[in-house]
């Protein structure tokens, strides 16, 4: 099981971000990798597994979504460093069952709230998918927590999952973005007390730092 990590590890800021995503924007076209939405929603894909997954295995897919490797002359170490502080972040919020703020993008004034957030959803079922030790576990005591999050994907893609998509049909669509982006992080810390269970502790008090809100382009 994951652990909380040191505190010591520094968030990346905004002149970070915009290096990641440089150099996943470098990546030759005969690649597919994740963008940075979607690579925020992978590693929190990855972080609920119920075993940690290897490093080697699950970076591997951040540069492909096949895994096959990146050419000799980009900065591997580079996009390591940067999505391993990424990686740690969320890896302590979820520790701590903290509000962390995904990494979300407002489009232009026509997107609607779920239009927005998919593609961090889809870099959350792209992990779930790709490691399916999650699924196979706990498949049966995930499916409200999942609804709340796929419901913001297209139903076409969810042909197979007919129990989450029962749970969908029930629900309300997002009024707005914070609604919607409040679905993700409820949805990875409620899959974290069924994944990476804490022991008992006294009840927390409400809770404290910045609500939903996404950033801007």
């Amino acid at each position: 099981m994951a652990t909380a990590s040191a505190p010591n590890t520094p968030p990346l800021n905004e002149a970070d971000l915009a290096a990641l995503g440089a150099l996943l924007d470098s990546l030759p076209q005969t690649l597919e990798p994740l963008d940075v939405v979607m690579l925020d929603g992978y590693l929190c894909g990855v972080l609920l597994q119920p075993r940690p997954v290897a490093e080697a295995h699950w970076l591997a897919h951040v540069v492909d979504l096949d895994g096959r490797a990146p050419p000799s002359r980009f900065d591997m170490a580079r996009l390591r460093e940067l999505v391993l502080r990424r990686h740690a972040e969320l890896n302590r919020a979820i520790h701590l069952r903290q509000w962390f703020d995904p990494w979300v993008y407002e489009l232009d004034e026509d997107a609607g709230p779920s239009e927005t957030v998919m593609p961090w959803v889809a870099g959350f079922a792209t992990a779930v998918d790709l490691f399916p030790q999650l699924m196979d576990r706990f498949e049966d005591q995930l499916t409200e927590p999942l609804a709340g999050m796929y419901r913001h994907l297209d139903p076409d893609d969810l042909e197979d999952a007919g129990a989450i998509l029962a749970v969908i049909d029930t629900l309300e669509p997002a009024a707005e973005l914070g609604e919607a982006v409040e679905d993700l992080v409820q949805g990875v810390l409620l899959i974290a007390d069924v994944s990476r269970p804490r022991s008992p502790a006294p009840p927390a008090g409400p809770r404290s730092g910045p609500g939903p809100r996404a950033r801007r382009r």
